[in-house]
């Protein structure tokens, strides 16, 4: 199949329709559902019991501008354009990706609430992707398999993500690492549950510790995919594996994410290959210098942007004013990463000293993160999307 992919830019939205496959098999299109009344949203995707649901997104007209500009406070506000012969990865936590559907089976202190992402933010997230033009995405805080199916279909129809990876994290919540891919996805594994070794402690900070005295687990098991992309030596594919990672959150949490650093490294050093080019990417809930991230980085992993990163706000990848989102590269794929081609896109923030806890959003506002990105020049060229 012939597959068409528009050029956009970080001021464009494009008309979107249905289609994608998942492992390299079509998706069955989604049965129509009703809408709720006057919400102007097209209709949510299905929790994983419930059935799916269709809709196409309304109203996006293409070129349309992007909405609170002027409150890009961190990151780039355009996206540099894609290195020649290159592919782009990224990650972008997308903050609450749910739909309005309550899945039956979760329940409990930190499922039964309203999480649902208003459509003025599922249109800005898809304007970010969109812009960000990555040919690997890997994405955190999206419910479930059924709803990145219908975002994707709904949202990002033409963007040529024709693969994706979504397998249930063992978070209580139901949030998930997923993948979005233009080129095939060969594998993918998670490993939820597995024990990290030791107890939780009594105390969470200054309050209890809802967790005191269980073992310590991965809270959202990394998710691992194999990509294969074109360009690779003797016309071969060129195969990237990804971890993607969400960890723990929180201050008091930087035991559990030390352990969860700890865990990945073993699962690193017991499943990784010679030559295997590696990247672990995502939400870290830890700045470079932590000791969560630099267990990572002592494993031989490096920052993708290290050449040109700084702790200035065009690389803040969260409204706190923390660099928290990375990309760590394995020596084998360090050697592939386009120098300089690294950056944080921005998305519209709050204000500077706004009360997060509060409903409002300013226009245009898609997460309290923003996209990282990279460029990885394969060898023997390619890039730029994949076809059938």
């Amino acid at each position: 199949m012939q597959r068409l992919i528009l050029p956009v830019t970080a001021t464009g939205l494009v008309l979107l329709a249905v289609g994608g496959v998942y492992f390299g098999v079509r998706s069955r299109p989604y049965a129509a559902h009703a809408t709720g009344a006057d919400t102007g949203a097209p209709a949510m995707g299905a929790s994983r019991q419930g059935g799916a649901q269709a809709g196409a997104e309304p109203g996006v007209q293409p070129d349309a501008p992007l909405a609170g500009a002027d409150l890009i406070r961190f990151g780039v506000a355009r996206a540099p354009a894609k290195s020649e012969g290159a592919i782009r990865l990224a990650t972008y936590n997308a903050a609450n990706l749910f739909d309005a559907v309550d899945d039956p089976a979760l329940s409990g202190r930190e499922e039964d609430i309203d999480d649902a992402k208003p459509v003025s933010q599922l249109r800005a997230v898809a304007a970010a992707i969109l812009a960000l033009d990555a040919d690997v995405l890997a994405m955190q805080e999206v419910e479930s398999e059924a709803v990145l199916r219908w975002f994707r279909e709904s949202y990002l129809a033409d963007a040529g993500y024709e693969y994706l990876a979504a397998v249930d994290a063992g978070d209580e919540r139901g949030i998930e690492q997923v993948v979005l891919s233009r080129f095939p996805i060969t594998g993918v594994t998670n490993w939820p549950g597995r024990g990290l070794g030791g107890t939780h402690p009594a105390e969470w900070g200054d309050a209890e510790n809802y967790n005191a005295g269980e073992p310590i687990r991965f809270h959202r098991s990394p998710l691992r995919v194999t990509v294969e992309a074109p360009g690779g030596e003797g016309g071969g594919a060129y195969e990237l594996t990804l971890y993607v990672v969400h960890a723990k959150s929180g201050g008091p949490g930087e035991y559990w994410r030390l352990a969860e650093a700890e865990g990945l490294v073993e699962i690193l050093t017991s499943e990784s290959a010679p030559g295997q080019r590696i990247a672990i990417l995502g939400d870290f809930n830890a700045m470079l210098r932590d000791g969560s991230v630099q267990t990572i980085v002592s494993a031989g992993f490096a920052d993708a942007l290290g050449d040109m990163a700084t702790s200035g706000p065009q690389f803040v990848t969260h409204e706190s004013g923390r660099r928290i989102d990375h990309i760590l590269v394995n020596p084998a794929l360090a050697g592939d990463v386009v120098a300089g081609s690294g950056f944080v896109l921005g998305t519209p923030a709050l204000p500077e000293g706004a009360d997060w806890r509060e409903d409002w959003r300013p226009e245009g506002y898609a997460s309290d993160h923003y996209p990282v990105a990279v460029d990885i020049r394969v060898r023997g060229g390619g890039g730029g999307g994949g076809g059938e």
